[in-house]
């Protein structure tokens, strides 16, 4: 974990648990001889929307799984929404919403009825027409679940996780299948919850989407927190440094520098007057360009 991740844990853990939505402490977990989880410390604000990073096997499905209850840890504490997931009750699971990587597959009924099902489950749901209307699923209200896209199938699972009007909701990869159209109302969405007070916790392999909604990205690699911080200051000052990069008799250069309109100049000066730096480019690291230092691009899926 970086000293950040590290001192930030070590504060929350200290803290009382009031102001927040999810507070896990040393979260252990091992299937047979493998080890999903290390020793996860995560915290979750109340009202705010983290992003949960990290390559396919690095334990973030293991970890929302303890925090909804799904899995038990072989060690370590949970508190979501000030209760033991573990021995919470029907009324602690109400406040809750969830949409998982597997749709559940209600083939014969239709959309409206299988949003309207969901909703009698909680004491005081949304209207399940609006929610229809805010996925996208107007149209296919009437269609029977085994006649829609898988798109179309992932917006249902999302209509179903937000029905409940959840205090916390966890969205487990929820946009896989929807095209540029959807992730931009997904990303609206998204943003309609969080300004009504919901707390979000979101695992993606849409780096894209994390900074776009993000408060605060948290990376997984190895069972283990790597890294956290928002979406702009993760990983430190240094990973942002821009890179100035150019080519010299076919041989490309690349240099990185918190001054790279000095060194441009430097560059233009040593071509002299009139001449042109060839393949000139400066590049400002962006999330992605970090999570991928983070990682290694060969842990990428």
């Amino acid at each position: 974990m970086t000293s950040t991740a590290s001192s930030t844990s070590a504060r929350r853990a200290s803290e009382p648990s009031a102001g927040l939505a999810v507070l896990a402490t040393g979260l252990r977990k091992r299937y047979g001889t493998r080890q999903a989880l290390a020793g996860v410390d995560l915290h979750v604000d109340r009202g705010e929307l983290v992003a949960l990073l990290g390559p396919n096997g690095s334990g973030k499905t293991t970890t929302i799984e303890i925090l909804e209850g799904f899995r038990t840890p072989d060690s370590g504490t949970v508190r979501v929404l000030g209760e033991d997931p573990a021995t919470a009750g029907r009324r602690w699971r109400s406040r809750l919403g969830v949409v998982g990587q597997d749709s559940d597959d209600r083939a014969e009924v239709t959309v409206s009825e299988a949003v309207r099902d969901t909703a009698r489950c909680y004491p005081d749901p949304v209207d399940p027409d609006g929610v229809i209307d805010a996925v996208g699923l107007r149209q296919q209200a009437d269609v029977r679940v085994r006649r829609l896209s898988g798109g179309q199938r992932r917006r249902l699972d999302v209509a179903r996780g937000i029905v409940g009007r959840p205090e916390l909701l966890f969205f487990d990869e929820p946009t896989t299948g929807w095209d540029l159209r959807a992730r931009h109302d997904f990303r609206d969405l998204c943003r309609r919850l969080r300004a009504a007070g919901t707390t979000i916790l979101l695992t993606t392999h849409d780096l894209h989407e994390a900074a776009a909604l993000a408060d605060r990205v948290v990376v997984m690699l190895g069972g283990r927190v790597l890294a956290e911080g928002t979406p702009d200051t993760l990983g430190g000052q240094d990973a942002r440094t821009p890179v100035v990069g150019w080519t010299v008799d076919g041989v490309e250069h690349g240099r990185r520098t918190p001054a790279p309109t000095a060194l441009v100049s430097r560059l233009a000066a040593a071509v002299g007057h009139g001449g042109e730096i060839p393949d000139l480019c400066v590049t400002r690291p962006g999330l992605e360009d970090v999570y991928l230092a983070l990682v290694g691009p060969e842990d990428v899926r």
